[in-house]
């Protein structure tokens, strides 16, 4: 993601818009992520060198946490108690995948590529969500 988008899109002089559209942004990612992830397990897996099977249950479970924030971020004021949820499950993301990289998965060249580059992606939606929602709460 450059910097030039994430300006474009942070700009905005209303907390809860930049809120929301960190929310959107997540959702889009986290929801192609998923329905790749679920519709290709088998060739995706051989890529990065995951089984398929937790590919396909990490597909359907990303596609449905991606429709839950994208209802989040279409609310005008998205209440604070399940943004903070995102937030958290975004950060534990972002570990369990470095963990499991470190203690369980074997995966491949571009699988010890990928699964770095999305923990830092995730947490870095966690650190936009959080500085937003901080915003949202001192205007």
């Amino acid at each position: 993601m450059s910097a030039t988008l994430l300006a474009g899109i942070s700009r905005t002089t209303e907390p809860q818009a930049m809120l929301r559209r960190f929310l959107a942004l997540d959702a889009a990612v986290t929801g192609v992520n998923g329905l790749a992830y679920g519709a290709a397990s088998g060739p995706l897996g051989r890529l990065l060198g995951v089984e398929s099977a937790l590919l396909l249950e990490l597909g359907v479970f990303l596609t449905l946490f991606a429709a839950g924030v994208g209802a989040l971020a279409s609310r005008r004021q998205p209440p604070r108690l399940p943004v903070t949820f995102v937030i958290d499950a975004n950060l534990l993301w972002a570990v369990l995948s470095v963990a499991a990289l470190a203690l369980w998965f074997e995966p491949t060249t571009a699988g010890a590529v990928w699964i770095p580059m999305q923990a830092i992606a995730v947490a870095g939606f966690a650190a936009l969500q959080w500085s937003a929602l901080r915003a949202t709460t001192t205007a």
